[in-house]
C-alpha cells in the first residue's frame, strides 16, 4: 500500500509542500485538510517552524475529561466542527480564526477510502485553478510588458522606468504616418512644380518656333518682293558685295548647345562626380544620392558664387535652370 507521501504525490502536489504536510500533520487526511488551509502561502512561509505548546493559543489545549472518559477527538466550540487531531485543530483554527476548542469522548470515523480520494480530488481542482488564473494574471502581464517597449523613460505606477506607455506608442504611430504623409505630399509638389516649369519650357519652345517660321516667312516673302521689282527695273536680284553681312571676327561658327552638366558633389559618404542631363531636376539629383549621403538629400550648396538651393521651389528647377551646367561643385546635406 502506498504510503501517505507518495498518495500525495500521485494526485499532483508538489514535493516539499506534500513532505511539509506529513511531516506537520502525521496523517493523510490531516496533511489533506493542512494542504488546503496553507495552499495559498508560500515554501517559505511553510518552512517556518510552528510555535511550540508554549506558544500556542491556551483556549486550543485539550479541557479536562471527566474520570474515566477517554479523549476520541477535538471540537470546535465556535462552530461545532469535530476533529480528529490536535494538528487538524491547528489547521482550523488558522483558517478561520476560531480559538476555543475543548475534548469530546466521541469518535469520528476514519474516512474511507473513496472520501479520501475525493477530498484529494477537491483539493488539486482548487490548485488547479488557481494556478490557472496566475497563468492569465502572468500573461496579462506579459502584455502589458510587450506594449511598454522601451521607447520613453516616462515611468508611472504601472509601467516601470524606461517604458512607453500606450498612449505614447499611438501618439508616436501618428506622428510617424503624419511625416510620412507631409514627406510624400512634399515630393508630389516637387514632381508637379517641375512639370508645369517644363510644361512652361515646351511652350516657350513652340512659340520660339513659331515666331521663328513667321519671321523666315515674312522675310522670303520681303527678298521675293525686292526680286520681282528689281527684276521689272532690269536690276540685277544678287546683293551687292558690301551688303553681304560679314561673320564676326574670331567667330568659329554657331555656339554648341550645352545638354549635360557634370557635378562634383561633396556628400556624408565622400566626395563623387556624376553627369546628368540639364533638364534633371535638383529633386531628382537628390533621389539619385540618397544612397551616397546616408538618407534623404535636404539642400545643396554652391561654393562660389555662394547660393544655396532647398526647398520645393528650388528642387523643382533643372540643373540648366539653376546655372549648374556645364558643370558645378556643390555640397550635399
Amino acid at each position: 500500500m502506498p504510503s501517505d507521501l507518495e498518495q500525495l504525490l500521485e494526485f499532483g502536489f508538489e514535493k516539499e509542500r506534500a513532505e511539509i504536510a506529513v511531516k506537520k500533520t502525521g496523517g493523510l487526511q490531516a496533511a489533506i485538510d493542512w494542504l488546503d488551509a496553507n495552499q495559498e502561502k508560500t515554501i517559505e512561509e511553510l518552512r517556518t517552524p510552528a510555535p511550540t505548546s508554549d506558544e500556542t493559543d491556551p483556549s486550543i489545549e485539550p479541557a479536562a475529561l471527566k474520570e474515566g472518559e477517554v479523549a476520541n477527538s477535538l471540537i470546535c466550540d465556535d462552530c461545532g466542527k469535530k476533529f480528529r487531531s490536535t494538528a487538524q485543530a491547528e489547521v482550523h483554527a488558522e483558517r478561520t480564526s476560531h480559538q476555543n476548542f475543548s475534548q469530546s469522548t466521541e469518535e469520528i470515523a476514519p474516512l474511507t477510502e473513496e472520501e479520501k480520494k475525493q477530498k484529494l480530488q477537491e483539493l488539486r481542482e482548487k490548485m488547479q485553478e488557481k494556478r490557472a488564473k496566475q497563468a492569465l494574471l502572468d500573461k496579462e502581464e506579459q502584455k502589458k510588458n510587450e506594449v511598454c517597449s522601451s521607447l520613453y523613460p516616462t515611468p508611472c505606477i504601472k509601467h516601470p522606468a524606461n517604458t512607453l506607455h500606450p498612449q505614447k506608442i499611438r501618439m508616436k504611430s501618428t506622428k510617424e504616418v503624419q511625416d510620412a504623409k507631409e514627406k510624400l505630399a512634399q515630393q508630389e509638389q516637387i514632381k508637379a512644380a517641375a512639370k508645369k516649369r517644363q510644361e512652361k519650357l515646351d511652350d516657350a519652345a513652340a512659340k520660339k518656333r513659331i515666331q521663328e517660321k513667321i519671321a523666315a516667312d515674312k522675310e522670303a516673302r520681303r527678298l521675293k518682293a525686292e526680286t520681282d521689282k528689281a527684276n521689272r527695273e532690269g536690276r540685277s536680284s544678287i546683293p551687292a558685295p558690301d551688303v553681304v553681312a560679314a561673320p564676326a571676327a574670331g567667330s568659329s561658327g554657331p555656339k554648341k548647345e550645352v545638354t549635360e552638366a557634370r557635378l562634383r558633389l561633396q556628400t556624408n559618404g565622400g566626395t563623387v562626380t556624376k553627369t546628368f542631363p540639364v533638364e534633371t531636376t535638383l529633386f531628382e539629383v537628390g533621389i539619385a544620392l540618397e544612397g551616397e549621403n546616408g538618407g534623404p538629400v535636404t539642400s545643396f550648396t554652391m561654393t562660389f558664387p555662394r547660393k544655396t538651393f532647398s526647398g520645393s521651389v528650388d528642387f523643382g528647377k533643372t540643373l540648366k535652370e539653376a546655372g549648374l551646367a556645364p558643370s558645378a561643385v556643390l555640397i550635399v546635406k
